[in-house]
């Protein structure tokens, strides 16, 4: 997928593109419609994704950065997968940031050219967030640009309650360890990635040895284990997920591990990615090794059990 960055690669597109604009964070089931639209109307080869990197936030309200659903990488990948054909990436510089809405819509009709503008209703954009649909559509009028506004995605959840799908309903079941549900309005697992580092070494010593990630800036889920996969030069390995502390060794840190049942070899500074497919229990102290290790056999077996 080819990449442009900054307002300079925006008035760069060919003319007639369908653009989509967003964060994307996690490429959920939302955004997808989003592209599957935009693709309809240019068809293909002609579809862009417009996103920020880093989150405007992280200049805005840095005390309010909300943790990643994707690292960078992962989102563009997801993002060719459901029909971007080019990624135009915005950096949150003054220039991009003092933006009127006015200003960057003149950008987008005088310059970029679109043939059409793809969006959710609640979609905003521009200085202070002043841009909106009801205004886009206003200004559409009378320009070759057409504006074509997509409904929210609604799924069900397993215990029968209707949710909109949204990057924020997404986090929230993504904290609160309901990684099933988020896999429903994702349309995939939830996933976080991380660095293979060096741990206690603990795990090898019970024969469940673990990769210990190094998790940076990503919605980590609720302290608990979880059911999980990894795929490794084109195997797939269940993997029994730890996130927490080590409450049976007095352990107070927080540690993302995984336990890739039938994996054999080293994993120390490569790079996995762990689709949570669903939580398993609690974490929880143990009266000792021998109660962990056997409550340990469970899990795994549980998870092989889980994961087709």
């Amino acid at each position: 997928m080819d990449r442009l960055e900054g307002l300079d690669g925006l008035r760069r597109l060919p003319p007639g593109c369908g653009l989509c604009i967003g964060n994307f964070d996690g490429v959920h089931l939302g955004h997808r419609r989003l592209l599957a639209a935009a693709a309809a109307r240019v068809g293909p080869g002609r579809v862009v994704a417009v996103t920020f990197e880093p989150h405007p936030y992280t200049v805005l309200r840095p005390w309010a950065v909300p943790p990643r659903l994707t690292t960078f990488e992962h989102k563009c990948r997801l993002l060719e997968a459901a029909g971007a054909d080019r990624l135009l990436v915005l950096p949150p510089e003054p220039q991009v940031l003092n933006l009127t809405a006015e200003a960057f819509f003149a950008i987008l009709r005088d310059e970029a050219r679109p043939a059409c503008l793809v969006e959710g209703a609640t979609f905003t954009f521009g200085r202070a967030a002043r841009g909106n649909v009801r205004r886009l559509r206003e200004w559409c009028e009378g320009t070759d640009i057409h504006l074509e506004v997509v409904d929210p995605v609604d799924v069900v959840l397993p215990d029968m309650t209707l949710i909109t799908v949204s990057s924020s309903a997404v986090r929230f079941l993504a904290l609160a360890g309901r990684v099933r549900e988020a896999g429903i309005c994702l349309g995939r697992p939830h996933t976080i990635e991380g660095v293979v580092v060096e741990g206690a070494r603990r795990g090898r010593t019970l024969g469940f040895p673990t990769a210990n990630l190094d998790v940076v800036d990503q919605a980590i889920p609720a302290d608990g284990v979880y059911a999980g996969r990894v795929s490794l030069d084109g195997r797939t390995w269940p993997a029994a997920v730890s996130i927490g502390a080590t409450p049976t060794f007095g352990g107070d840190r927080r540690l993302v591990e995984a336990h890739l049942h039938g994996f054999t070899g080293e994993l120390y500074g490569h790079t996995i990615r762990l689709e949570l497919l669903d939580w398993v229990r609690d974490q929880r102290r143990f009266s000792g090794v021998d109660a962990l290790r056997r409550q340990l056999e469970r899990d795994v077996a549980q998870v092989r059990g889980m994961v087709a």
